[in-house]
């Protein structure tokens, strides 16, 4: 009887920890994509992003080459973690893929509307968000952007997105 108590309590810390490290690899998704945003899409793979920033015909463009970038590693690591049973890797892949999953609704179906999913929407953050979005792609050379981020919403766009609300009530 007590080894059962005890196995259970075991059981329960790792599925807390493995919740923790996955919530954790989410949030630290974020600060990695701003940092391979800036850094390597507006660096030495402008190449692959410039379409994103100077649009041109067609449903796809050289930029969602980037989603095989992020996602190649990830199904290594769920696959390793899968079949070597390291579940704090599995729990990071997961982290990585739910994070993935956040992007591709924030910006191509949401910003960009690739498709019309969501087409209107009043939501504060969702018009924070494109409105951040937007001063990004203000930018169409590789130099001198802002807003590099994805889900984190800087002050200065919240505070426009209040403004407009007040305006929007006065008028």
């Amino acid at each position: 009887m007590a080894f059962k108590k005890q196995f259970a309590k075991s059981s329960i810390m790792n599925w807390l920890w493995y919740i923790g490290i996955f919530i954790s690899t989410f949030i630290i998704m974020e600060g990695i994509t701003w940092l391979t945003h800036k850094f390597i899409m507006h660096g030495f793979l402008w190449y692959l992003h410039e379409d994103h920033h100077q649009p041109t015909p067609g449903f796809f463009e050289k930029n969602d080459a980037f989603f095989l970038i992020f996602a190649v590693p990830t199904f290594f690591c769920l696959l390793f973690a899968t079949i070597y049973k390291i579940y704090w890797l599995m729990a990071i892949g997961f982290g990585v893929m739910a994070y993935g999953f956040a992007y591709f609704l924030v910006h191509d179906v949401i910003i960009h509307q690739r498709f019309k999913w969501f087409s209107r929407s009043g939501n504060s953050y969702v018009k924070a968000i494109r409105w951040a979005h937007k001063m990004h792609h203000k930018h169409l050379d590789k130099e001198d952007g802002e807003a590099f981020g994805m889900l984190y919403v800087h002050k200065k766009y919240w505070q426009k997105i209040k403004r407009d609300k007040k305006i929007k009530a006065i008028a």
